[in-house]
Parts: C-alpha cells; sequence; structure tokens
C-alpha cells in the first residue's frame, strides 16, 4: 500500500514538473502579417546578440525588449547564454563600440504584443502561455 502510494505521488510531482516547463517557456514572436514567417535558433541569436540586424534573406527586423526582470533574464539566458550582467556587459561593448544597438525596451508583455502585431518587421519575446490571437510564434526556448 505505501508502495502505491508513493509511486502515485512521484507520477503527480512528474505531471506537474512538465507542465511548469511548459508554463516557463518563452517565445520568440512577431504578428501573423509581419514580414517574418520563421526564424532559426542561430538567427535569433544572431539578431539578439547584435551581429546581425536583418535576417540572412536580406529582411530588416525591430528587435523589443521587456524591461529588466525575471522573464528578460531567463530570455538571454535561453537564448544566447549570458546572465543578466553579461548581457549589459555585452550591449555595453556593442554600443561603445558602434558595432550594434540594443533591442528596444518596451514597458511589458502587452506593449510587446501591440507592437508586434501593428509592426511587420517586429520580433519580441513573451511567455509562451501569453502568446495572443494574432501573434506567430517563431520560436520556442525552454
Amino acid at each position: 500500500m505505501r508502495c502505491l502510494l508513493l509511486s502515485i505521488l512521484i507520477g503527480l510531482v512528474s505531471i506537474l514538473n512538465v507542465h511548469a516547463r511548459a508554463d516557463e517557456q518563452i517565445a520568440l514572436v512577431s504578428g501573423m502579417d509581419g514580414a517574418v514567417a520563421m526564424i532559426s535558433r542561430e538567427e535569433a541569436e544572431e539578431l539578439y546578440s547584435g551581429r546581425t540586424s536583418s535576417l540572412r534573406d536580406g529582411t530588416p527586423v525591430r528587435l523589443l525588449d521587456q524591461p529588466p526582470g525575471q522573464l528578460r533574464d531567463s530570455f538571454y539566458e535561453a537564448l544566447i547564454r549570458k546572465n543578466a550582467l553579461q548581457t549589459r556587459a555585452h550591449w555595453s561593448r556593442m554600443v561603445f563600440s558602434g558595432r550594434a544597438r540594443p533591442p528596444q525596451q518596451l514597458t511589458g508583455t502587452a506593449s510587446v504584443s501591440a507592437v508586434v502585431k501593428a509592426d511587420p518587421n517586429a520580433i519580441g519575446y513573451l511567455p509562451a502561455n501569453e502568446v495572443a490571437e494574432g501573434i506567430r510564434i517563431l520560436l520556442l526556448l525552454p
């Protein structure tokens, strides 16, 4: 009996853990009518690290950023494998050297959603569970 209860408990914890991970995913997004239909992880990394400002096919993009906080930190750690301090230092070097400008920082998920719907060249990121109608998921990050 004790073994059965322990097995059920372990099973429930596993299910909740998988569900929690799905809620924590971050979606790289654009508008449904946007110029960007799909993007590879490598292209996204090049864009959000400032190595390029357009897609490989030459399509210019407008990168959007969230305000400082957990979502932003998780996004950069998942995409370019840099923590918050490393990301700020990286962008400081890029701006100081004149090589790139950082993504436009908006006020939160609602403003990112609104801009990607309105601007066909905009790319931003949102919690995957907050992607609304009219927004296309380009890439999911764990």
